[in-house]
């Protein structure tokens, strides 16, 4: 595949040209325009990675163009503008609406490749950067040396090389996602945008418009299936999106394009498809609210996400990562578990899974003393997260989650502990959380609660 898909602006053929075969030569895909009419058409029909820009040209000017594309914000992509008789006022408006760099005409070519390159490295720094201030940096791959997890990481690489679709399924918190990054990195798409959407923190209003972008007569914005083209697109937690953007998603798969809100030219778009989901997606489907055609076109490979107390034996290793982490990326004080301490976490249910791990470690390293974390201290956190004092906020309540997603966890906790006061009844657990049985036996399944049959 490309290095990148770039749009040339210019309205001298000679010039046009020759970029264009430089460019390709280095391995970008390039579109070109010779008008600013044009490069308004070549923007809605694709999405460029990086825009060179010519400032003079007979029905609109580059400077102009510039203005229009930075009214909602920052620029959707690098822009290099170029000019042959630019002045400095012209290069520091050019500069004040955000265009990455100028270049003076006769354009050096070995100049122009470095600074092509240089921008979409920029850019692509960017991107990361955006990525981990909405999320935690997620560990680099599936941690663990029991068998579980060494079959687990092997499947994935075998998956990887193929540009298959795939559904990755597991308890909430059990680290789909980090299975998915796994995924898209040992992939030969590992060099293209890996673009996640948190499927469960879209309300159906603005789901449509997130994953389509948007269009009127003078502003284009590329939703999360632009931005993802050429490369990978996860979908988390897809079990939570409304039945309407599931028909209009289902009908991307089928056609390779879509239109975006308010277009009305189809966008062409080749990516690979990674969905996450905590429930049973068959039984979903069983009970109308998963569409089974689209099911079929996720699912071409499924992979499960053991839950954390699958592979205890790994939780001495996660621990020692998180406390690491943490020490590293927030400065907290270096702690270390006891032996004693391990033993007892290992032997932990975890219904919260890896990210309940994490927020007990960061949760001992901010409020613990001393150098060693040992098993009081240990049993104080595990009391404290199933014991909260009257009108005291559970801490280890996931509050940096998206609503459903903290939602689903919060209620395989809630629904764990009242079987266990009603040992294990559905029947009577229905009656305790006033839920009608057949409801409740799907809520259990999604949410992978181990239930004994029917009985009062």
């Amino acid at each position: 595949m490309s290095s990148g898909h770039i749009l040339v602006v210019d309205d001298e053929p000679d010039i046009r040209n020759l970029v264009k075969e430089i460019l390709e030569d280095e391995g970008f895909e390039v579109s070109v325009a010779e008008s600013g009419e044009a490069a308004r058409h070549a923007r809605r029909k694709r999405r460029p990675d990086l825009i060179l820009l010519d400032i003079w040209m007979d029905d609109v000017d580059g400077i102009t163009l510039l203005r229009e594309w930075s009214e909602g914000g920052a620029l959707p992509c690098p822009v290099v503008v170029m000019s042959g008789h630019g002045t400095v006022e012209t290069a520091v408006e050019a500069t004040r609406l955000g265009a990455y760099d100028f270049i003076e005409k006769p354009i050096s070519l070995a100049k122009l490749l470095l600074v092509v390159k240089r921008a979409l490295e920029s850019e692509k720094l960017q991107q990361e950067n955006q990525g981990l201030k909405r999320q935690a940096l997620p560990v680099v791959e599936p941690a663990g040396k029991s068998e579980v997890m060494q079959a687990l990481r092997e499947q994935a690489q075998r998956i990887a090389q193929h540009n298959t679709w795939v559904l990755v399924s597991g308890e909430p918190g059990s680290g789909k996602e980090v299975v998915a990054r796994y995924i898209h990195a040992h992939s030969p798409l590992r060099d293209k945008p890996f673009v996640e959407v948190a499927v469960g923190s879209m309300s159906p209003e603005h789901s449509a418009a997130e994953l389509f972008g948007s269009e009127d007569e003078n502003t284009i914005t590329y939703g999360r299936l632009e931005q993802a083209n050429g490369g990978t697109l996860l979908l988390g937690n897809i079990c939570d999106m409304d039945m309407q953007t599931q028909s209009r998603l289902l009908s991307v798969f089928q056609t390779h394009s879509f239109l975006r809100m308010g277009g009305t030219e189809p966008v062409p778009v080749d990516i690979r498809v990674i969905a996450t989901t905590s429930r049973d997606l068959e039984e979903e489907v069983k009970a109308g609210r998963f569409r089974e055609d689209l099911y079929y076109h996720l699912n071409v490979v499924p992979l499960k996400v053991p839950a954390l107390r699958e592979h205890g034996e790994d939780v001495p290793e996660l621990l020692n990562y998180y406390v690491d982490r943490f020490v590293m990326q927030e400065n907290l004080p270096y702690r270390e578990f006891s032996i004693a301490a391990q033993n007892r976490l290992r032997n932990y249910g975890w219904p919260g899974n890896i990210r309940e791990l994490k927020n007990m470690v960061q949760r001992l390293l901010i409020l613990g003393q001393g150098p060693v974390i040992e098993v009081e201290e240990v049993e104080g956190a595990l009391q404290h997260r199933h014991e909260p004092d009257a009108g005291e906020l559970n801490t280890d309540l996931p509050l940096d989650l998206p609503l459903r997603e903290a939602r689903e966890q919060f209620e395989k906790v809630y629904l764990e502990h009242q079987l266990q006061e009603v040992g294990g009844s559905v029947g009577k657990l229905a009656k305790r959380v006033g839920m009608e049985r057949t409801h409740l036996y799907r809520k259990l399944r999604g949410l992978g609660i181990d239930f004994k049959k029917g009985g009062d």
